[in-house]
């Protein structure tokens, strides 16, 4: 019954989706009465002629899950972006994980006071820590089922582990559970994994962390994953990215689709000693990020402590507050500038993409928002840094292109093409494009 009930919230969400639309329409056709006639100044907004990529209905989704919705979820400019244990104790300190970007949590010490989210405008997802937390408050948006079940128990106690907790969940809460890469692989049988994806949840998040955990470096090396990931790619942004398409494989399989978010360190992916493989760099911390994004994630959950190598810490946001020397400040740093950058273009993001391939060695999602076409791209995994070439689809008009965040702006030809270069693997460039029409 607990399946059920979860394809009843999607389902939902698809219908508000449908009827939002409807309604839009029934409104556009009784404008168009004798003594109501749309304005000609005002032209239908342009689409492209291109086929969609299948999704779940963006900030709509949320309108099935009376907290999220009550707490402007469904707003076109939200998007989640969660620390993952990350102790507030102050206004102040809920304030400065705000200025990284951060408004959701999952992971508290069982002493935090509800009233930390509420004065702050964040968000909580997970249990009733203590009497302080109001089941009923637009603050807590979701109930955390748990994590890794795929790792610490068989496929069928997992299910049961996670029916179990759905039960228990406060209602107007969405149900989230978090599971490790082996959820992706084809050494865990698909019905299985399937059907831990497919369980009583309405968001489901993977964690592996490519650029810090030995996996990439053993010798043989293998990848036993639904998308191939080569051991040249393997540590490198375009891995978070193809780990959100065989997430969605897995989602996919009972023909409903749910929220998909993922994991990045802001560090150290290694939970002790002897899985050290090094710290993850400012550069790549951003690329990881927008890899997922452009595979379509549609929240980012930072790991939030590094408990290998030299900088250790247990809240790596926390440190890097409190001292100005911290090692990890650099990693922060970047955190911060690649969630403004998500943040800002959060309307467009939750829009739903279009499918269409731009040229070779590039991985890019296409969003069209407001007139204007959005461009995300990075170099596809496996293939060189250096120059690219991208080819326009049919609906964008000539002209220049404006490289966001860049402060730039490239020219297109008369073949409809314009080119681009890729520092580095972990690079990404958005660009925006005048519609034509």
């Amino acid at each position: 019954m607990i399946r059920s009930a979860k394809q009843h919230r999607r389902t939902a969400a698809a219908a508000g989706a449908l009827a939002a639309v409807s309604a839009l329409a029934a409104a556009a056709l009784a404008g168009c009465s004798a003594d109501a006639r749309p304005d000609p100044a005002e032209p239908t907004p342009p689409v492209l002629s291109l086929p969609r990529v299948p999704w779940e209905g963006g900030a709509e989704y949320w309108a099935s899950f009376p907290n999220a919705e009550a707490a402007g979820w469904t707003d076109p400019g939200f998007f989640p972006v969660v620390a993952w244990h990350n102790g507030i104790s102050t206004g102040e300190e809920v304030q400065y994980d705000k200025s990284l970007g951060i408004n959701t949590y999952i992971g508290m010490s069982e002493e935090t006071p509800f009233s930390l989210f509420e004065d702050n405008g964040v968000f909580w997802i997970g249990d009733r820590l203590n009497d302080s937390f109001d089941p009923g408050s637009p603050n807590w948006v979701g109930t955390f089922l748990d994590d890794e079940v795929d790792g610490r128990f068989s496929p069928a106690d997992g299910l049961r582990q996670l029916e179990t907790r759905a039960a228990q969940a406060p209602p107007g809460t969405f149900r989230m559970a978090n599971f490790t890469q082996m959820i992706i692989s084809n050494d865990f049988p698909a019905a299985e994994a399937e059907a831990l994806v497919n369980g009583p949840t309405d968001v489901v998040s993977m964690d592996m962390y490519w650029y810090t955990v030995p996996h990439c470096s053993l010798q043989p090396y293998r990848s036993p994953y639904l998308v191939e990931i080569t051991q040249p790619a393997c540590r490198t942004a375009s891995s978070y990215g193809r780990a959100v398409q065989a997430l969605r494989m897995r989602d996919a399989a009972d023909g409903e689709l749910q929220q998909l978010w993922h994991f990045v360190e802001n560090l150290n992916g290694g939970p002790a000693e002897g899985t050290y493989s090094g710290y993850i760099q400012p550069g790549q911390v951003q690329g990881a990020v927008m890899s997922a994004v452009i595979n379509e994630a549609r929240g980012i959950l930072y790991f939030n402590q590094s408990f290998s190598g030299d900088c250790m810490t247990s809240n790596v946001f926390r440190a890097s507050q409190l001292d100005p020397a911290f090692c990890g400040q650099e990693q922060v740093q970047a955190v911060g500038e690649v969630n403004r950058q998500i943040h800002e273009l959060a309307p467009v993001i939750n829009t739903q993409s279009y499918e269409y391939s731009f040229g070779p060695g590039l991985d890019t999602m296409l969003k069209v928002h407001d007139g204007y076409a959005y461009v995300f791209a990075m170099a596809d995994g496996g293939t060189e840094p250096g120059p690219r070439t991208f080819l326009l689809p049919e609906g964008i008009a000539p002209g220049e292109v404006e490289v966001l965040f860049e402060d730039r702006a490239l020219a297109v030809n008369s073949g409809g093409t314009f080119q681009d270069s890729f520092e580095n693997e972990y690079t990404f460039h958005i660009y925006r494009l005048p519609l034509d029409g």
